[in-house]
């Protein structure tokens, strides 16, 4: 039985529950995350949460969606404080992206949830879209490729860093070596200028 909390603004409530949501897969793993759960972990009642989400695709779509933007801020972070080299940038750029694979294992079972849901083509898209069109504005000033064949380099890039993370999680690698791989990829691949 719900247990009666606070009453909060409704953006509060609805980062609460996603923090509750949060910690459910990491303790429990997306098949332990429903509404009726979420509910009794934020100690709430059911209609709120149903009220903030609706199904469970809709509450696995906005962890993911807040999952991602806490990733993004965290890379976009880590390259403003970068020195302004090619090697940094990369070198910056593969050890955000295998940090969120180390440090934020949540994203990585909520976006496999979401697969084969009917949003899960647009969650990749979103996700390829977003991360192709960050590297190409971060790697442009180091490169003489046009925008475009750049892009199409970045897109390629992140089929490489999926593939290493995935050697990652199962123990095939380490941080340093898969930091170190995709380094040296950005860097072959762009012909960068240093």
């Amino acid at each position: 039985m719900a247990t009666t909390t606070p009453r909060l603004s409704r953006r509060a409530r609805r980062e609460q529950l996603l923090d509750a949501a949060t910690s459910l897969v990491r303790g429990q793993g997306t098949d332990g995350l429903t509404l009726v759960t979420l509910a009794e972990a934020a100690g709430v009642s059911r209609p709120i949460v149903y009220d903030h989400f609706g199904t469970r695709p809709g509450l696995l779509r906005a962890l993911h969606d807040r999952l991602e933007e806490r990733h993004r801020a965290a890379i976009t972070q880590a390259l403003e404080d970068a020195p302004a080299t090619a090697p940094d940038v990369a070198r910056v750029i593969g050890t955000a992206y295998f940090a969120c694979a180390t440090d934020m294992p949540e994203l990585a079972a909520v976006t496999a949830a979401l697969k084969g849901g009917a949003e899960s083509e647009a969650t990749d898209d979103d996700l390829t879209d977003g991360y192709t069109d960050l590297m190409t504005a971060t790697l442009s000033p180091y490169t003489d490729l046009p925008r475009e064949a750049l892009r199409l380099r970045c897109t390629a890039l992140l089929g490489a860093a999926d593939a290493i993370a995935d050697e990652l999680n199962r123990g095939r690698t380490t941080s340093e070596e898969a930091v170190a791989a995709l380094t040296e990829l950005i860097l072959g691949g762009l012909g960068a200028r240093g």
